[in-house]
């Protein structure tokens, strides 16, 4: 498939009104593939405007429909919502890993399911729909896919995993979990980050993220999906109960 193929097969599917396809195959375009075919431009700055009009939208959203909530829940919710979970929810419903560009090492490698990949192609398809069509346009395109989100973040539904995580092995230890920042990478304006979380000194997790705390949480929410830490964990408050 064809860069331009890809871009118009991706563009058609998805019902996008998109005049300049190359803008769509720039959005698509993974460094890895870039660097393959000697393109000069891959999908990082238009990431980067997605980003930030993605930002935007779902603040205006926030603030003029929730007229009662302060500035620091507003920006809670804001950060749950334009996260690396919500963006691969939206990938998936697109079903944006079948049409990203990538190099074949980055192919090889898992590229089309690898989380940060597509998270970061959304929002640079994002800022292709923006430079496009226009700000109404794509504020469209965000709502239709996130607005649900975006409605129950700001009703509480959001997902802490780093605050529940922490309550739980407290509520059982004298020790809690802590994190590190394993690995960071990326240009400065689009950097990548993976964090790992630990207990007693043994890591128990990582995880990836667009910022240090979205790869916490990203770390955080893995341990509380590991049954067989919690059930240890289980059984040793059992055991400092029994001492005490």
């Amino acid at each position: 498939m064809t860069e331009k193929t890809a871009a118009r097969k991706f563009i058609n599917d998805n019902e996008l009104d998109i005049v300049d396809s190359n803008l769509m195959v720039m959005a698509l375009t993974h460094p890895s593939y870039a660097q393959e075919k000697n393109f000069e431009q891959n999908n990082q700055r238009l990431e980067f405007l997605g980003d930030a009009v993605l930002s935007f939208v779902v603040a205006e959203y926030l603030y003029n429909h929730y007229q009662n909530k302060a500035e620091g829940e507003l920006t809670k919710i804001r950060a749950r919502v334009v996260c690396e979970r919500s963006l691969l929810n939206v990938a998936r419903e697109i079903n944006l890993g079948k049409y990203v560009l990538l190099g074949k090492g980055e192919e090889m490698s898992g590229g089309r399911k690898r989380k940060s990949i597509l998270a970061d192609t959304v929002e640079a398809v994002i800022g292709a729909i923006y430079l496009d069509q226009g700000y109404e346009e794509v504020k469209r395109f965000i709502l239709k896919h996130l607005e649900k989100n975006i409605i129950e973040g700001a009703n509480g539904n959001y997902y802490d995993y780093k605050s529940k995580l922490q309550e739980l092995v407290q509520g059982k230890n004298k020790e809690n979990v802590y994190y590190s920042i394993i690995e960071e990478s990326g240009p400065a304006h689009c950097k990548s980050f993976v964090a790992g979380v630990y207990f007693q000194n043994q890591l128990l997790a990582t995880g990836e993220g667009k910022s240090k705390k979205e790869a916490e949480q990203s770390a955080a929410g893995k341990v509380l999906s590991d049954r067989e830490f919690l059930e240890s964990l289980n059984e040793k408050g059992k055991l400092d109960e029994t001492t005490l």
